[in-house]
């Protein structure tokens, strides 16, 4: 496999590759190292890479694999955790508007930050990396039926949570 050949069927799988390196490792620097070392090992890989039938499935598992292996290692270990995505926030005239905004934004972030760790992960990974439910579940290894689930209480928690707030 040449180098455009290369490109075409991988490159177009890098914001998504992107998104789910930072979910699963939650730091943006680091993130990149390993979607980097990725690249390394996939293009070491290349004169075997057309036999597989779905380059985006594989591409996926084996970051998957190596973002499991970069948390098992000292320096994973080791890595701070950094707030999710930056949210840019709507143009208005109204002050008060945009303030009343970044709060709820904030307390948002906040409320996914206290949900158990399953949970957490599933939403970041459906609703920052815009996976599937069939993609995290092969991500993580739980059922599609169970990535549902935690979806669902992960939601339902975080409105309950936000709403109480709000009438407090």
């Amino acid at each position: 496999m040449n180098a455009e050949l290369f490109k075409q069927r991988f490159w177009g799988f890098h914001p998504k590759l992107y998104r789910i390196a930072f979910v699963l490792i939650g730091n943006e620097a680091d993130a990149e190292d390993v979607l980097q070392e990725l690249y390394t090992k996939l293009w070491s890989k290349r004169d075997t890479l057309d036999e597989v039938d779905n380059p985006e499935a594989f591409a996926v598992t084996l970051l998957k694999h190596m973002c499991i292996d970069f948390l098992r290692s000292p320096r994973g270990r080791q890595q701070e955790h950094v707030p999710i995505e930056t949210v840019t926030l709507p143009n208005a005239d109204n002050t008060e508007h945009l303030l009343e905004t970044a709060d709820e934004l904030l307390r948002v972030r906040q409320l996914i930050e206290t949900l158990p760790e399953a949970q957490r992960t599933v939403l970041k990974l459906r609703s920052v990396s815009d996976c599937s439910t069939e993609e995290i579940a092969a991500l993580t290894g739980y059922s599609e039926t169970n990535v549902r689930t935690l979806l669902l209480r992960a939601r339902r928690s975080i409105k309950e949570k936000f709403y109480k707030h709000s009438r407090i």
